[in-house]
């Protein structure tokens, strides 16, 4: 319980910090805009470049804790999108909500919470979490988003238009560009990589201190309160229990690579999908609530599988 809540409790703080600031007029709803345009259009970039430049040989060789942590994420999505689809929204938010259900706040809980539970043997999985998590993920939420925000008549025409916009999206180019660093086999340079992660630093905070400025300035609909408790148990329920059945009963994982994935996939929702949400005006009540109730649910949950696994 203790190692969760030194996870959880900063990430509140945050939140409310960002509450506060709205309810009492520290922050415009312009202000508020600009704040989630600095995240996606300059942190979070710099954040996903960091992460794909530092990839290293041998991070992604254990395949059975890739194919169990990926097939969780991808069961979770589909059926998160598919249940949005079934209630009538078109793709772009739908997949929002897919991203919501299968998104977990690896980088900024996952990583303190495996080296705490795991101790240092836990932090490879924690690495490549983030990639999938970030990276692979996020592309796919992005590029559905754009075919459906940017798509039209006549497939070539859409393509083009989605492909332009995707070449244009720094959320697209920042991982390619990162993986290029990677492929070369070169160490980044110390001055890039320290303004990187500097930039980086700052996509967490960022969002979530947005998430309660939208709290305060717009609120939760009482309507939206069955799609965000569909998305918190697919999240913080169903994609642990697909990533342990992949983990242990089909792959048969050791338990060195199979039990930091099960926790993994059992964190609360991360901040990355509101700030996609916010972006292009998808959902964004849903998702600022389905992130603060994962947070406070998830104390609970997975302080029962830390107990568990540990």
């Amino acid at each position: 319980m203790q190692a969760v809540l030194n996870a959880v409790l900063p990430l509140f703080g945050l939140i409310l910090t960002g509450y506060l600031c709205g309810r009492f007029g520290m922050f415009s709803r312009a202000a508020t805009n600009i704040l989630n345009r600095f995240a996606v259009y300059l942190a979070l970039p710099a954040l996903m470049f960091l992460a794909m430049a530092g990839i290293e040989p041998g991070q992604d060789g254990q395949a059975g804790f890739a194919l169990a942590f990926g097939g969780g994420i991808a069961a979770t999505f589909a059926l998160g999108f598919a249940l949005s689809r079934w209630r009538g929204r078109r793709v772009a938010p739908a997949s929002i909500e897919g991203l919501d259900a299968s998104y977990g706040n690896v980088g900024f809980m996952g990583v303190p919470l495996c080296l705490l539970v795991f101790g240092p043997d836990g932090l490879p999985a924690a690495v490549v979490a983030s990639l999938f998590t970030a990276c692979a993920l996020f592309l796919f939420a992005v590029a559905l988003i754009e075919a459906d925000l940017r798509g039209g008549s006549g497939f070539g025409r859409a393509a083009g238009r989605v492909a332009l916009s995707l070449l244009r999206n720094p959320l697209f180019l920042a991982p390619v560009a990162g993986a290029g660093v990677a492929l070369t086999g070169l160490p980044l340079p110390a001055p890039v990589g320290r303004f990187a992660d500097l930039l980086g630093g700052a996509a967490s905070p960022c969002a979530l201190v947005c998430i309660g400025l939208f709290l305060a300035q717009e609120g939760v609909a009482a309507s939206d309160a069955p799609a965000i408790g569909a998305l918190v148990g697919l999240k913080l329920l169903f994609q642990p229990a697909v990533t342990a059945v992949l983990a242990i009963h089909v792959l048969a994982v050791p338990p060195a690579w199979s039990h930091p994935a099960v926790l993994l996939s059992a964190l609360p929702i991360g901040s990355g999908p509101f700030t996609i949400a916010k972006l292009y005006g998808l959902k964004t009540g849903v998702t600022s609530g389905a992130i603060l109730a994962s947070h406070l649910l998830s104390v609970v949950t997975v302080s029962l599988l830390v107990a568990w696994l540990a």
